[in-house]
């Protein structure tokens, strides 16, 4: 009987993603910062961008979001520790909006007199020596807070907690939450397939054919979860940052048209500006060979091209 009941203990420790001597272990702080950089340069709030997609464009920043979870930073042996994030209104559960825009809503770069609204994760990790950091961009399905389980991705924003109660990351797709919404404006309209024309070119990135409605209490299922992880081996949070190169997730995309669908791309299936954005993601949109049942899964494990670590610049977004 003692036996059967350390190996519960054991297996429980296990599924909670520590160990009985992480759970006792001193714990220290830790802060990471995230940031935008376009053309070799950190930008954010309303930031000219140079050089931007297949057509070297100038465009400018229009909005820029996205969600990260199961953060953990990583020590030499690989070994993963979970960092507890700090409770507020950027982060519950384990969960963090990292946001680009300035608290004004302007047009002007950020500075330090304009900072972006939420750019720095902050939380603890048991005391140690890290050299990485991994995260998943998107929101989990859902999460334990409090010892209960809530439900994170398909739940109403009207209602949830931040920072999931904003109406502009969610979808009408059974209550799923845009995971990352990146928005441009080139130099001139977008020229759409139909003659019209629109002021933004849109990436917006979700879970998809999914079914079930959680306003009855359905469970919902997505065939296409599109969340990936990212892993950097080598980072240290005292002087590196995480950087999304927009350069790198335009380099394919003609930002001045769009062929069909969404202006941009909305993770529909069958749009044609969909391909070009997910493979710099490292998703898969579609299956890879009929039958690979792979769509909205990681091309390769860890790996995104848009995602690396750099110096911290000195401006960083402070948060509001």
């Amino acid at each position: 009987m003692r036996v059967s009941l350390i190996a519960i203990i054991s297996t429980l420790a296990a599924l909670s993603g520590t160990s009985l001597a992480a759970a006792g272990a001193k714990q220290q702080p830790v802060a990471i910062n995230f940031a935008l950089v376009a053309d070799g340069k950190q930008v954010g709030c309303g930031a000219p961008l140079a050089n931007l997609g297949s057509g070297h464009l100038d465009a400018k920043l229009h909005d820029a979001r996205f969600y990260v979870s199961d953060v953990k930073l990583i020590d030499k042996k690989g070994e993963r520790a979970p960092i507890a994030l700090a409770q507020n209104d950027w982060q519950y559960a384990d969960l963090a909006l990292l946001d680009f825009k300035d608290a004004r809503g302007g047009n002007s770069p950020c500075s330090q007199s304009n900072p972006a609204k939420n750019t720095v994760l902050t939380g603890s990790v048991p005391a140690g020596a890290y050299v990485g950091v991994e995260f998943t961009v998107g929101v989990p399905v859902e999460s334990r807070v409090d010892g209960k389980t809530v439900a994170l991705n398909h739940s109403s924003y009207e209602t949830a907690p931040a920072p999931l109660d904003i109406a502009t990351m969610a979808w009408n797709w059974q209550g799923g939450r845009k995971f990352l919404l990146i928005e441009v404006d080139p130099p001139a309209a977008v020229a759409k397939s139909d003659g019209s024309k629109a002021r933004t070119w849109m990436v917006h990135l979700g879970s998809n054919s999914c079914k079930g409605n959680p306003a009855t209490g359905e469970i919902v299922a997505c065939a296409h979860q599109n969340r990936f992880v990212v892993t950097l081996d080598h980072f240290d949070a005292k002087t590196q940052q995480v950087d999304l190169d927009l350069t790198t997730l335009f380099r394919d995309s003609d930002i001045s048209v769009d062929k069909g669908g969404a202006v941009g791309c909305m993770t529909g299936l069958d749009d044609p500006e969909c391909p070009a954005i997910f493979k710099a993601m490292g998703l898969n949109l579609t299956d890879t060979a009929p039958g690979a049942n792979d769509a909205g899964l990681q091309t390769k494990a860890g790996v995104s091209s848009i995602f690396s670590a750099g110096p911290i610049a000195a401006l960083v977004g402070a948060k509001k």
